[in-house]
């Protein structure tokens, strides 16, 4: 089992910017392909980025590309999201998921964070 624990959300000025953080606990991320997911209000679910297999190809989302920046340290076990000019539009709870390598579902999910940009 994973636990997915997110932080570092919070409000933030449009063109700011704040980084998020996800810790897992109960497995080794080190197998596990992971991602960034947001819901803002009213909205449904969006994919924002995600860090796949071994060798960790990356991928944006059109609406964060060029703003925003996935990573992961194995080492600590944690998986991070730099969102750089934030614009009013990103306001949504941001989540975490984890999944075995090329298992094909999200098994795994936090809690998610808030994040709040005004103009």
């Amino acid at each position: 089992q994973v636990k997915l624990v997110e932080s570092g959300g919070g409000l933030a000025q449009a063109g700011g910017s704040l980084s998020l953080s996800c810790a897992a606990s109960g497995r080794t991320l080190q197998n596990y392909d992971m991602a960034w997911f947001r819901q803002g209000p009213g909205k449904e679910l969006e994919f924002v980025a995600s860090i796949i297999g071994t060798g960790g190809s990356i991928a944006y989302s059109d609406a964060v590309k060029g703003r925003f920046t996935i990573s992961r340290d194995n080492a600590k076990n944690t998986m991070y999201l730099r969102m750089n000019n934030l614009k009013p539009e990103d306001t949504a709870v941001y989540s975490c998921v984890a999944s075995p390598f090329g298992s094909g579902t999200w098994t795994y999910r936090g809690q998610g964070t808030q994040v709040t940009v005004f103009s």
